[in-house]
């Protein structure tokens, strides 16, 4: 659907964002949202004051609306014209090629110590849990005269 073939009575039904839309995508490239909404305005006869009171709305309107997306320095873009491809090798090689510093190497070394000497506690404290221990000779039953 081109903006300049669209009728100014279809436009007056549609919301702002519809028409932002319509206008990123005939563009096709990025655009400050003054101008998005100047043009707005201006297509719908809204007048100097409409824009300054609605400026805000409509920012509001396109920080919410998933189709848009907001760029650096004041730029709106279409979110679809700014897809990310992720590629999961890319990212395993950049783990690979990620060195822990030293400061990292010497934690996990303290680490295995502190559960070195976790372990020697719990072995020490086994042995006097079994201190009071009797030990029961199975025959020991029939020694007893009853």
């Amino acid at each position: 659907m081109k903006f300049k073939t669209i009728s100014i009575d279809e436009l007056e039904t549609l919301p702002f964002d519809d028409i932002a839309y319509i206008i990123l995508k005939e563009k096709g490239k990025k655009m400050k949202i003054n101008d998005i909404f100047k043009i707005i305005c201006d297509t719908l006869n809204l007048g100097e004051g409409a824009f300054e009171n609605q400026i805000g709305d409509f920012f509001a309107l396109l920080a919410t609306e998933k189709r848009f997306i907001q760029l650096e320095k004041g730029y709106w873009d279409l979110r679809e014209n700014h897809t990310a491809e992720i590629s999961i090798k890319e990212i395993e090689d950049e783990l690979d090629d990620e060195v822990l510093p030293e400061e990292d190497i010497d934690k996990d070394e303290d680490e295995s110590d502190y559960y070195d000497e976790l372990d020697e506690m719990d072995d020490d404290k086994e042995e006097d849990d079994l201190k009071d221990l009797v030990i029961v000779d199975e025959g020991y039953e029939d020694d007893i005269d009853m």
